[in-house]
């Protein structure tokens, strides 16, 4: 079996009773950064083995991971926050374990926490229909990503970086200066914050700190 568990965004009691059942009958958790998801199983006294699998992981760990599997391992499968394959690597290990294994696995979801559809719940339009572009491009093609969000009839939602989140805007702006968006900072964490407006008048209020879910209404 080979478990894709959501975990929490920020809040660590966003968990959900299966997952923490997942973990502790499972064999061995995959996890982006050991360190990171050692403090949520040290919050809820899951012992199960960490093994790193993140975008940077070469063949020699996929071909372990492969190896896990044919060996009769029960594996979960998380990311760092969210939701597995929703702008992470797991996408990719899921189809190599597929292709490697697709007559001995079951690949099951375990729903929990997702950025987008926390952020899309709390916005003052309809969601009925949406586009998730996920992170802009940081330099390549990125002119050409921006200049494409005037194609789409329904909101559009990005994720981004407090590092690229204001010259982000400004590139929107730069599409329509009357673009509608709700930016939402830390979901979930202490510090969390809703911006709502003109993509022009939100601009100046922006705390570059922490990540950001965007979403456009043309």
């Amino acid at each position: 079996m080979l478990y894709i568990v959501a975990t929490p965004i920020g809040n660590l009691k966003d968990i959900t009773f299966r997952a923490i059942e997942v973990f502790k009958s499972v064999d061995i958790v995959l996890c982006e950064d050991t360190r990171r998801t050692s403090k949520l199983f040290s919050h809820y006294d899951v012992k199960t083995p960490l093994l790193s699998y993140h975008s940077h992981s070469n063949d020699n760990k996929i071909n372990k991971i492969i190896d896990l599997i044919k060996d009769g391992k029960n594996l979960a499968l998380v990311t760092d926050a969210g939701t597995p394959g929703i702008s992470d690597p797991g996408t990719f290990l899921i189809k190599k374990i597929i292709e490697e294994c697709s007559d001995s696995i079951s690949i099951v979801p375990i729903p929990g926490c997702c950025a987008l559809a926390a952020a899309a719940s709390v916005v003052d339009f309809s969601m009925d229909k949406f586009v998730f572009l996920g992170f802009p491009p940081a330099l390549k093609k990125r002119n050409k990503f921006f200049e494409e969000l005037k194609n789409f009839d329904h909101p559009i939602i990005l994720y981004e970086s407090p590092y690229r989140i204001i010259k982000t805007l400004k590139d929107i702006a730069k599409v329509d200066p009357s673009f509608y968006v709700v930016i939402c900072r830390e979901l979930t964490k202490q510090f969390e914050t809703i911006y709502r407006g003109n993509v022009l008048e939100v601009i100046p209020k922006i705390e570059e700190k922490g990540e950001f879910i965007i979403i456009i209404k043309k």
